[in-house]
């Protein structure tokens, strides 16, 4: 009958420790969710930026060398996402297809200009950046102007900057509620404790040397917690890689080793500054606190 006892502490001790890690753990992989979403929020927002399309309308007398040359020097820039030439023939052409009739015929001659397109990188996408844009390429003598929808541009990034703020706004909602979630849990799994701390005390032992078990415990909840989480994340994007390309970048492996990383050092954190806190409660408890 004796030995039997100590292995159900050991069961229900086990029981205790494993819980906590794995709600730890759980609570963990739903930050690191919503940080995914944040990562590519941004990503899915830049993707909205760089397909604004600027188009440069050249001159009637400019050539096609020279309309291919200044294409090329713009698409050397470092503002440049990607750019593409159209010349007057193409362009009758594409609009020949679209028509469905030789309007060249019509008119007796071709009215369109050569144009080159160009694609902007995220950070330039937005009026400010345009306008100085638009100044510097009216500056080149075979540009006669230069079109891009400054409606669409002024209304994409006014939304974006809202939906930033609310995402954020969330997130430190979500992050409150993600710490007290494990703060609750870490202590909870100290409350069955409360007595033993009391017990110390009343042995003489200091209230560091009472802490530092539990420290070291809460770190390791913290370690396993953020193991487990990271692992449900590889699990995850092997599993659905296919599924979610289209919204996740698993080409972009420093933002994911980052995030992984975050959470990882985020769940040691809380669990030991929750776990300093409850300890601290309960030391400072009378015996007769200890029953309510």
């Amino acid at each position: 009958m004796p030995d039997r006892i100590p292995r159900k502490n050991t069961s229900s001790l086990f029981g205790s420790y494993f819980s906590t890690t794995l709600s730890i753990s759980l609570i963990l992989f739903l930050f690191g969710l919503l940080g995914l979403l944040l990562i590519n929020g941004q990503r899915l927002s830049d993707f909205m930026k760089e397909n604004i399309n600027l188009t440069l309308i050249l001159k009637e007398e400019t050539k096609e060398a020279d309309g291919i040359k200044l294409q090329k020097r713009f698409e050397a820039s470092d503002f440049v996402k990607s750019s593409k030439f159209i010349g007057k023939d193409r362009a009758a052409a594409e609009l020949k297809n679209e028509l469905g009739e030789d309007f060249i015929d019509f008119l007796g001659y071709n009215p369109l200009l050569s144009t080159i397109d160009l694609t902007l990188y995220a950070n330039y996408a937005n009026p400010d950046s345009l306008t100085v844009l638009e100044k510097k390429f009216l500056t080149h003598p075979e540009i006669q102007e230069v079109y891009y929808q400054r409606n669409l541009v002024k209304q994409l990034n006014s939304n974006v900057k809202k939906i930033s703020i609310i995402l954020l706004a969330i997130s430190l909602l979500m992050f409150v509620i993600f710490a007290a979630l494990i703060n609750n849990t870490i202590r909870l799994s100290l409350y069955s404790k409360r007595f033993l701390i009391n017990t110390m005390q009343l042995v003489g032992a200091t209230q560091s040397f009472i802490r530092r078990p539990f420290l070291a415990k809460g770190a390791l909840h913290g370690i396993y917690g953020g193991l487990i989480a990271c692992s449900m994340f590889l699990l995850l994007f092997f599993s659905y890689q296919e599924e979610l390309k289209s919204f996740i970048e698993f080409q972009n492996s420093t933002s994911l080793l980052l995030l992984g990383g975050v959470i990882f050092l985020m769940g040691i954190t809380i669990s030991l500054i929750s776990t300093y806190l409850a300890v601290n409660k309960f030391l400072k408890m009378k015996f007769d606190q200890l029953f309510y």
